[in-house]
């Protein structure tokens, strides 16, 4: 086959598509009922979309500072290893790249999943199903990141268009909504129901730093990375903001407290029978987007891991199209694992969470390293309102990893035992790493 290189042809469209396939999705359809089961007035429940979403747009900030100053495609990684050396590079890197597999399998099971809910048919095929979605959208990046981006742009823009309807749906079909009274969880504070509120909000706003896997691939990255993060942060905003507000238009707060599907609630009250069918639809559509964005990060990943030497050099093998098949094929193969060995999955994924929250952490930090430690290094962007904006996101990650080990401390003994035993295997694989 013949070699290449990344080619550097991506834009801000792609940015802003990468953005949106990635971060919105099922979320969205379903954290609400979480969330509102916890908060008991409006006000309370907006504003933990609200502050989630702040916090998001502090984070994508600092994202954007890094990403203009170190393009390189890698994602979090190529910062951790920069600011912090190899070691915390690696396991950023080893992480992230699971976690992209991982992210890549979930969606593609959920496909899944309502493929057959709304095709009974099709029900016992459901990981077949799963299986297909996740090999056709790694055929449609295997001739070159042209295509792939392509594929990224009109599925995101399909999602984005189908959100936005069902908004428009909700403001003009409904109506009944209204405050109606609620009392929060008996065994609950009010500070501890918003905590734990927006840890399902930030996971659901999560996915937002898709355009610094591709860094190295988006033209005048300087000025378009940070145009892309920022952009995309402010749009998904917008329209996680407006969804709560169609669903609170359409029916009170109570009536999907609670739920697992709070969208579902909506749309039975929108469209009767049909609301079912019409939104396992659109979460379909939302999971397809998804799906190609997560394999266009994890090959970008595992490329920058082996171009460093900490994995086998042959992983930064790229072809004429500028895609890096050998990490696309490797990283398709464990997502296609995580399909097949379901159960597994969900206990790698819970054990991941952490390390994905920890990431963020660890980018933060790495903007204080560096501007004390590089000040004199060309940042065509500087993050806005540094070292405040910077604290706060900083303090937000720390803040939630920690109530992360409170709440779930058997998943987080395990991760420490796995940040332990990462050491070993990092040494190994720099031993044969460029092999």
């Amino acid at each position: 086959m013949a070699r290449g290189h990344l080619l550097r042809v991506l834009g801000v469209g792609f940015g802003l598509a990468v953005i949106i396939g990635n971060t919105i999705g099922a979320g969205i359809l379903r954290t609400p009922g979480d969330v509102a089961a916890h908060l008991p007035s409006v006000p309370l429940y907006l504003a933990a979309w609200l502050l989630g979403g702040i916090y998001a747009l502090l984070g994508a900030i600092q994202i954007a500072e890094l990403g203009a100053m170190l393009p390189h495609s890698g994602g979090q990684y190529v910062f951790a290893r920069h600011a912090f050396g190899d070691y915390a590079g690696f396991i950023v890197g080893w992480s992230d790249w699971l976690s992209c597999c991982g992210a890549a399998a979930a969606v593609s099971i959920v496909a899944g999943e309502f493929a057959g809910a709304l095709w009974p048919a099709l029900a016992p095929h459901a990981v077949a199903i799963a299986v297909a979605v996740a090999l056709l959208f790694a055929l449609a990046q295997w001739r070159g990141v042209r295509e792939g981006s392509g594929v990224q742009l009109v599925t995101s823009l399909l999602k984005a268009a189908a959100f936005l309807a069902l908004i428009a749906a909700a403001f003009v079909l409904g109506g009944g909504g209204g405050d109606a009274p609620m009392h929060p969880r008996a065994e609950e504070t009010l500070a501890v129901a918003f905590l734990l509120s927006l840890q399902g909000v930030i996971y659901t706003y999560d996915g937002w730093t898709g355009p610094v896997y591709f860094s190295e691939e988006i033209r005048a990255a300087g000025r378009n990375v940070p145009r892309s993060l920022i952009g995309g942060v402010i749009a998904v905003i917008v329209i996680y903001l407006l969804v709560n507000v169609a669903f609170l238009h359409v029916v009170p707060l109570s009536a999907f407290a609670g739920s697992d599907f709070a969208a579902g609630v909506v749309a039975g009250v929108l469209f009767g029978p049909n609301g079912d069918t019409l939104l396992r639809g659109l979460t379909i559509l939302s999971m397809l987007s998804a799906v190609n964005a997560n394999h266009l990060m994890a090959s970008r990943t595992l490329f920058g891991l082996s171009r460093d030497g900490l994995f086998a050099g042959r992983g930064a093998a790229v072809n004429v199209g500028g895609t890096p098949t050998a990490a696309l094929l490797l990283s398709v193969a464990v997502a296609l694992l995580f399909i097949v060995f379901g159960r597994t999955f969900q206990q790698v994924i819970t054990l991941l969470a952490f390390f994905f929250v920890a990431n963020y952490t660890v980018s933060f930090a790495a903007v204080f390293v560096l501007r004390r430690r590089e000040p004199e290094r060309e940042r065509p962007y500087r993050a806005w309102g540094y070292p405040w904006t910077t604290a706060a996101a900083l303090g937000g990650s720390v803040a939630f990893l920690v109530a992360a080990v409170v709440a779930d401390t058997a998943n987080s003994v395990y991760t420490l035992a796995l940040l332990g035993l990462s050491y070993p295997l990092f040494r190994l694989t720099r031993a044969r790493g460029g092999g």
